[in-house]
């Protein structure tokens, strides 16, 4: 009987981690918390296998997945959500996600006169310009965008700081390179790649990379990109940003 026991045991265990490790479609329709109608168009993306897809017009999807894999749900005006699948839903598929509006909070808005001359030579020093830097492309677009300093060697003088075991992205990258491995995955993927296109938030970028969303700033400041790319890119630009930041880290590491 022990034995028996025993060998019911095991099996569970191997059942329970089959099934962990199968891939299966799972389904489901998206819809307004509010108005509990379906949503198409939305973005569903598995953060854990960097794949995505978008619900039909009737707001139905189906991706596939496993056991634990993280779900993202995004759409513009609304909150995005995070949802992790279940045995439940595997068991029970299709389900139901539900979405609700962001509620926007509007920032008073200061309007500064400047005190023009008239004289050029006077008020083009009045007159804030953004200082671009040296520009070098960023993977998937047309323009460039700058790294800081005016220098092509700006990015890796600045990574070299990186042999200090304390650095800021050592700690970042050092120690998540599987979130970073990701990164090459989410390039591949256009659905991921029109998605992040139009966000701002950095919000399914962090989701996406496992990490804290207030770290994306930190981790563009010491790979010397300027305070206006950081404030105006959009999360595809800012994935690139990272990952060419990424690349280069490794490259230092390799050769420390």
């Amino acid at each position: 009987m022990r034995y028996f026991v025993v060998f019911l045991f095991v099996l569970a265990a191997n059942v329970s981690w089959a099934q962990k490790d199968t891939i299966v479609n799972i389904k489901g329709t998206v819809v307004n918390n509010e108005t509990k109608l379906p949503i198409g168009n939305v973005n569903v993306i598995n953060a854990s296998r960097v794949t995505g897809t978008a619900t039909s017009g009737s707001g139905t999807f189906e991706i596939a997945t496993k056991l634990n894999d993280t779900l993202l749900f995004s759409y513009i005006g609304f909150e995005t959500v995070k949802v992790k699948v279940t045995n439940d839903w595997i068991k029970n598929n299709p389900t139901k996600i539900y979405l609700s509006e962001k509620a926007y909070v509007l920032d008073e808005v200061v309007i500064r006169q400047y005190q023009l001359t008239g004289y050029v030579e006077v008020d083009t020093q009045l007159i804030p310009v953004a200082d671009d830097g040296y520009r070098y492309s960023i993977s998937g677009l047309n323009a460039g965008y700058e790294a800081g300093d005016k220098a092509p060697g700006a990015v890796s003088k600045v990574l070299g700081s990186i042999f200090n075991p304390a650095d800021f992205l050592y700690n970042t990258f050092g120690k998540r390179p599987k979130e970073m491995k990701k990164l090459k995955e989410m390039k591949k993927d256009d659905t991921v790649r029109n998605l992040l296109a139009t966000k701002f938030d950095r919000e399914t970028l962090a989701a996406l990379l496992e990490i804290d969303k207030d770290d994306i700033p930190l981790i563009l400041q010491n790979c010397n990109y300027s305070e206006y790319f950081i404030q105006t890119a959009n999360d595809l630009q800012i994935m690139d940003a990272i990952s060419l930041c990424y690349e280069e880290y490794k490259v230092l590491k390799k050769n420390k």
